[in-house]
């Protein structure tokens, strides 16, 4: 392990832990939040990076899989403590959040009062537009990366059409997308060879046909799975896992019901920490707390495994024609999947006024451009206010 050169001294573990823990306590906001706050850390207070090695991890990170941020996260701590410090930063990174939410899972799923239930249909009304806020933050990244526009709206369309129709396989369009970019810049190129980071980078799409057979066997296995597709075959930023989610946790395996999962992906919008922890909630109404811990396992592990595993490989695969590529295709697809699931998140709203909620999150969030967090905790006031007045339920 190297350290940046203005780096005389590793932090000992207590400080990356406290460091690590305040950002997953104060971390509202999803992957940009989470990055300013990495960034003032290690850069401007402390100085343990420089701004060209973070710039670069960042860059890495997004060509990655999985939580982009959490990785960066374990990289920073990791380029400070090698292996230690990246289990003590990531973990401190991430259980802030997790107990939060927890908590928040026995109480939402539990037999909660009306005014809770009412909190939690007013905010789970607003996620589908939250969804579509959330794709058109990535629509100007993702093109500019593009070299073909035909392809790039192919990769979109494609996308979307899985999320709103097979949610749960959505993941082989993301990969299909990929690859296919992939192939069609090596048949322009018209070279056998696509770069230095080949090696490390060609595998990664194909551990998804690792766990395929647990999928089939329902209990502990298919929650394995379901976790696994969120935390190692998610491209294109957090909200991407809830059509690989959605399908798998209300229809197939029935572990909630289309109104609780709407609660589940808002608590993990408006609770500190990645959004991966949506996966908690689902582990929760499939098998309770350990359950929970059991799919939060599962959804970070890959990504300490490709940050332990690839660190010293980052420089390579920014440099990575092929890493590069795919992401091209896979991004676009993952834009597509989170507008396609915007379909049937909307379409499992069963009250009139959680419709109105939905309008108005979407002018909030659209028009006036508000915060996602402060939204949903709107919607939830809403909510709340309607079952206090007497109103409908779902």
């Amino acid at each position: 392990m190297s350290r940046p050169a203005d780096q005389s001294e590793p932090p000992p573990l207590a400080t990356i832990a406290r460091e690590w823990g305040r950002i997953g306590i104060l971390g509202f906001g999803g992957p940009p939040a989470h990055i300013a706050m990495l960034r003032e850390l290690v850069l401007d207070r402390r100085g343990w990076m420089t701004a060209d090695r973070f710039e670069h991890a960042i860059a890495a990170c997004n060509l990655l899989p999985g939580p982009a941020s959490t990785q960066l996260a374990i990289y920073s701590a990791w380029s400070l403590r090698g292996t230690p410090g990246a289990l003590v930063g990531g973990g401190m990174f991430i259980l802030p959040g997790l107990l939060m939410i927890l908590g928040l899972a026995a109480l939402f799923l539990g037999s909660p009062p009306d005014w809770v239930r009412g909190a939690g249909a007013g905010a789970g009304a607003a996620v589908a537009a939250v969804a579509v806020h959330a794709a058109i933050g990535l629509i100007g990244p993702s093109r500019e990366m593009a070299r073909s526009a035909a392809r790039w709206v192919a990769y979109v369309g494609a996308g979307a059409l899985a999320a709103a129709t097979v949610g749960a396989w959505v993941v082989l369009v993301l990969l299909g997308a990929g690859i296919a970019e992939v192939l069609a810049r090596r048949a322009e190129s018209r070279r056998p060879g696509i770069g230095s980071g080949q090696v490390h980078t060609h595998a990664w799409p194909l551990l998804g046909s690792l766990p395929l057979l647990a999928a089939g066997t329902g209990g502990l296995g298919a929650l394995c799975w379901t976790a696994f597709k969120v935390g190692a075959l998610s491209y294109g930023g957090g909200f991407v896992i809830v059509p690989l989610m959605q399908r798998d946790a209300v229809e197939v395996y029935d572990w909630m019901s289309g109104a609780e999962f709407l609660n589940a992906v808002a608590l993990g919008q408006v609770t500190p920490g990645p959004v991966t922890h949506t996966i908690a909630v689902v582990g929760y109404a499939a098998a309770g707390v350990g359950g929970a811990l059991l799919a939060t396992a599962v959804a970070f592990a890959p990504s300490f495994l490709m940050v332990l595993g690839g660190a010293r490989y980052f420089e390579a695969l920014r440099a990575s024609r092929t890493a590069q590529a795919f992401l091209a295709g896979a991004g676009p697809a993952a834009i597509g999947a989170i507008l396609g699931v915007s379909v049937p998140l909307a379409l499992a709203l069963d009250e009139t006024w959680q419709w109105a909620v939905l309008a108005a999150a979407a002018v909030s969030l659209l028009l006036l451009r508000l915060g996602v967090v402060p939204t949903l905790l709107c919607a939830g006031a809403l909510g709340a206010a309607v079952a206090l007045l007497g109103g409908p339920l779902p």
